[in-house]
């Protein structure tokens, strides 16, 4: 068997594919668009990149994988509601089959997790949480470099189940806090408010105002009222829960990524916020942005399709 590993991060709008010749390294190949409503076309887009970047490879070099969506690790079963092409199928065993060649897969903020923890910013790390700040919110987990994969593929799922929190306190003014239906069929999940989108929820709920995340956070420090209250706002949200995570699983290291995770100064004051929410006191950042937060899935997926076969 090849000590290459092809490995593919899929979303919903496209496949990053590359070719790992070492744990934790990947030469990006490029990407193309995802296949979300035909199984057939989706594992074709698959055989059309192993051919054209695996020539010299052998045709048993396995390929991991990081999707979007969960994975179960009892059944391999799928739940991507934005791939409907992966309803129905275990998409490790159902791709193996079909590519006759070793597939693992996983869900794209556990091999986020996993490459932070194994060549990122959580090296040498023997709990380390990894939280997603993108379109929503999301987690992985990984302790002593394994990854921990609940029953279902539910772990560290810290942005679903209700916020308990109603109201804000913020310069001596109470805020009401909005509580929003969120796709897993809950009402109130950080998910509606914690990640890029949440902020812009929360900004549009406190001054009737559309702006992107990326303009709030500019805002906040440039020292912008409106913008200073919606940041103000999402740092308590998004604190608390964070917090109680923390106080849970006693991680050594937290490592952001998503699109918030690039905004350096709202990562520091959260780390802040939420070390001075925690039992345990720590003296240095315990909470950063990771170091793969373009390619964290390809890498995560060169260090899954080696410890997980």
């Amino acid at each position: 068997m090849s000590s290459a590993i092809f490995c593919a991060d899929i979303g919903g709008s496209f496949i990053k594919f590359g070719v790992s010749r070492s744990s934790g390294n990947v030469e990006d190949c490029g990407k193309v668009p995802t296949p979300v409503t035909s199984w057939n076309d989706f594992v074709n887009a698959m055989q059309n990149l192993i051919d054209t970047f695996g020539a010299d490879l052998p045709a048993d070099t396995p390929l991991a994988i990081s999707t979007a969506g969960l994975v179960s690790p009892q059944t391999g079963e799928m739940l991507a509601t934005n791939i409907p092409a992966f309803t129905g199928h275990s998409l490790a065993k159902d791709l193996s089959a079909a590519l006759d060649r070793p597939v693992t897969a996983a869900n794209d903020a556990d091999c986020f997790a996993l490459a932070e923890a194994h060549a990122g910013n959580a090296q040498h790390q023997s709990v380390v949480a990894a939280i997603i700040l993108g379109t929503g919110v999301g987690g992985g987990l990984v302790i002593n470099g394994h990854l921990v994969r609940g029953h279902g593929g539910v772990t560290g799922e810290w942005g679903h189940g209700a916020i308990t929190r109603t109201e804000l306190s913020i310069d001596g003014k109470i805020y009401p806090v909005p509580r929003l239906k969120c796709g897993c069929g809950q009402t109130g999940c950080l998910d509606m408010l914690g990640g890029a989108r949440g902020m812009e929820r929360l900004h549009q709920h406190f001054h009737r105002q559309e702006k992107t995340s990326l303009e709030i956070v500019t805002g906040w420090l440039a020292g912008n009222p409106g913008c200073s209250l919606t940041v103000n706002a999402w740092l308590q949200l998004v604190a608390e829960p964070l917090a109680l995570l923390v106080n849970i699983l006693g991680p050594s290291r937290i490592v952001a990524g998503g699109g918030l995770a690039s905004a350096t100064e709202l990562i520091a004051a959260l780390d802040a916020k939420v070390r001075g929410g925690v039992l345990h006191t720590y003296a240095e950042p315990l909470l950063i942005p990771g170091k793969f937060l373009s390619n964290g899935g390809l890498v995560g997926a060169s260090v899954l399709g080696r410890i997980g076969r």
